[in-house]
């Protein structure tokens, strides 16, 4: 049976952003046909998020997923900064050589390149070129993944959870619906403190705890066939080597959902029975204009 036809290439737009001259193509390319979302509004949207985003990808390799033809077609990660790349966009390492994304210019090159997500690790680099030096983690991160027969319902109950046990050892967490399933806690650290490895190890040992108190809710370990009806506690995204989805990225799924910061209220009224969904770029378009960027406080590291 056929596949999706695929959209011709459409005229080029030269636009200027912040005194960077582009070209932008294929505008009219639908990104998402389920709800008819563009290739101009995926631009658009990333460029009204700018301020809240752009914190978010300071001075961190940016590892994108592309979409050359839309999210009913196929797709690629790619870290490396591709050929064309103009020379004003930071890099940093060696093999592969990471684009970093500084301003409203640079993310709207890599929208034009039809990459709608955006990944990055828990740390930053010092520098840039090839003698760039990676930093320590400054902040932790787990990824709350629910397995078959669970939701965000379940997932918010684990998360009220693990934001307690979280408190009690100092640290104040962030909670990110993912755009897709689940959700991400996050919770800012000082830079000089530790390895990724060791905050791998220590978020590891929370999950196998947490494991340990609530085994009708939560696994810690990879298997497949633990999941059913349990929400999987993904300690390995603190590796130096991993990525996750930076807040405020869209995700390549049927509908442009985002990767949204959320208020501690809405999760607990999720962990109680109310509705929590994932949500989409226009509401939280609205949403940042109403309340500004809910994850702020991840955006610095701590001293």
């Amino acid at each position: 049976m056929p596949g999706p036809a695929r959209q011709q290439a459409g005229p080029k737009v030269t636009v200027e952003v912040e005194g960077r001259r582009m070209k932008l193509s294929s505008l009219e390319k639908v990104m998402y046909p389920a709800t008819g979302t563009t290739k101009a509004e995926v631009i658009d949207y990333y460029a009204r998020m700018a301020p809240v985003i752009l914190p978010h990808l300071a001075d961190r390799p940016v590892t994108r997923i592309r979409y050359p033809h839309g999210v009913h077609d196929m797709q690629f990660f790619e870290k490396n900064v591709p050929a064309g790349t103009p020379a004003w966009i930071r890099r940093a390492g060696r093999d592969p050589v990471f684009p970093f994304i500084d301003d409203l210019a640079g993310l709207t090159f890599f929208a034009n390149l039809n990459s709608l997500e955006f990944h990055v690790p828990q740390w930053r680099f010092e520098g840039e070129g090839r003698d760039a030096v990676p930093l320590n983690p400054d902040r932790l991160v787990i990824d709350l993944d629910p397995g078959p027969g669970t939701g965000l319902r379940e997932v918010s109950v684990v998360a009220v959870i693990v934001r307690d046990r979280l408190s009690e050892i100092g640290l104040a967490s962030v909670p990110v619906t993912s755009g897709s399933k689940g959700m991400q806690l996050y919770a800012g650290l000082p830079v000089a403190g530790h390895t990724s490895d060791e905050i791998r190890d220590t978020v590891l040992q929370l999950a196998q705890e947490l494991t340990k108190k609530h085994p009708d809710l939560v696994v810690w370990k990879m298997a497949k066939d633990l999941r059913p009806g349990k929400i999987f506690l993904d300690w390995s995204q603190n590796v130096a080597a991993k990525t996750t989805i930076c807040p405020y990225s869209l995700r390549g799924r049927e509908a442009p959902t985002v990767a949204a910061p959320r208020g501690w209220d809405e999760v607990e009224a999720g962990a109680a029975g109310e509705m929590i969904r994932q949500l989409r770029m226009d509401e939280v378009l609205e949403r940042v204009e109403q309340s500004g960027d809910l994850a702020a406080e991840i955006t610095t590291p701590q001293s």
